[in-house]
């Protein structure tokens, strides 16, 4: 953890976007962006040093989630992984149908949309109540009795935090003999993940939202499936993926992953004490705060997400303007479709109130209690409430 001070010079509240590379990642890559640099797909002794660290760093994450090292395919984040795993096993299996929400990430939304507006599938929407449940009888109905479907659906929401019962899902999709892919970005290296129980086909992970480098992530594939590969130009990555690997950023993945394992526990109990203390401070010091979906409830919602719904005011506008000319950096949205900002599409979906504001504050091991205080401090002079004491 960072050391406290009591008044923090400026405050990152945005972690679900990325978080600060941690400095023991930063020393694991170190040595391949100086002096390891041989190709890894070449035969001399440079690029065989340097297959033998990616080989590892392979090995490190497929024991971390209980695969085999040939199951684990590194790519240049969530998105590319998501869209390997969508447009595979569409186009493979020759899948006409899919089923996913309209809370998910636009990594999962965007490629099934484009495949429905081609005219290659069906896409269905599993339907949701007013705090983003999942509707899992529903999922149930749309498979029952139909061709073989492809089913997206995220483990933890990105926006309001949503924990969604992926066990439950992958059971429901092994009954009904669907392929089953969960985007995990947000979990990877906050919850432990176990594909030998859990049973996906396709999970996907991206380094820098546990403390490693932008630009590297990896996706997950079940040995029963055999997929076409999403790029072109090499046989890396076991003809899975082409392009040279991004060795250093692959170095760091695997690094960053093995810590988040390592320490979870202490990182979990800490971050979750600072969202306990951003939901007191806030109930306190602003009248009519409200949470969006579960994202207040310690056993529904992820303990780094907290999405905050501020009362109708004209202060909303500028809300995260405001926050930034006072040094705190969030993210937000509102239900609003309206003019150039398009909004937020999961609060919209849920049927949020586009008259109030609202904020994403997403935590990580590097923020103090100290950093909570300011920030809700912030907020709380900009809608003229009770000081915070």
């Amino acid at each position: 953890m960072v050391p406290a001070s009591a008044t923090p010079t400026t405050v990152y509240f945005d972690n679900a976007a990325t978080t600060p590379l941690d400095p023991e990642v930063l020393e694991a890559m170190l040595p391949f962006m100086r002096e390891f640099y041989g190709n890894p797909s070449s035969i001399h002794g440079h690029g065989r040093k340097v297959r033998a660290v990616l080989e590892n760093a392979r090995k490190t994450i497929a024991h971390l989630i209980n695969a085999a090292p040939a199951e684990i395919t590194f790519t240049s984040g969530g998105t590319e992984a998501d869209n390997y795993a969508i447009f595979g096993s569409i186009h493979t299996l020759g899948l006409t149908r899919a089923v996913t929400s309209p809370l998910e990430h636009h990594a999962v939304l965007h490629p099934l949309q484009a495949l429905e507006k081609s005219g290659a599938i069906m896409l269905h929407y599993v339907r949701h109540d007013e705090q983003g449940t999942l509707d899992l009888a529903h999922l149930e109905e749309l498979l029952a009795g139909q061709p073989r479907t492809l089913v997206s659906l995220m483990h933890g929401n990105n926006e309001v935090g949503n924990l969604n019962d992926v066990k439950t899902i992958s059971d429901i999709c092994r009954q009904h003999h669907a392929v089953f892919h969960t985007d995990t970005v947000q979990t990877m290296g906050h919850y432990r993940h176990d594909v030998q129980q859990l049973k996906p086909h396709f999970l996907v992970g991206s380094a820098h939202k546990f403390h490693g480098p932008k630009g590297v992530g990896f996706v997950y594939r079940n040995p029963e499936l055999q997929v076409t590969p999403l790029i072109h130009g090499g046989s890396q990555e076991r003809n899975v993926r082409a392009g040279t690997e991004n060795v250093y950023g692959i170095v760091g993945l695997a690094k960053a992953l093995e810590i988040a394992y390592r320490d979870m526990a202490a990182h979990q109990q800490h971050i979750q004490g600072l969202k306990d203390r951003f939901i007191e401070k806030l109930r306190a010091g602003i009248e009519d705060v409200q949470f969006n979906g579960h994202s207040a409830e310690a056993d529904r919602s992820l303990y780094t997400v907290l999405n905050v719904s501020l009362p109708p005011s004209e202060l909303n506008e500028m809300l995260l303007f405001n926050l930034d000319i006072n040094r705190v950096s969030v993210s937000g949205g509102s239900a609003c479709t309206s003019g150039a900002n398009a909004g937020s599409h999961v609060l919209t979906a849920m049927g949020c109130d586009p008259d109030r504001g609202a904020i994403r504050f997403s935590m990580s091991k590097y923020n103090t209690p100290e950093e909570v205080d300011y920030a809700v401090e912030q907020l709380a002079k900009m809608y003229q409430k009770q000081p915070i004491g």
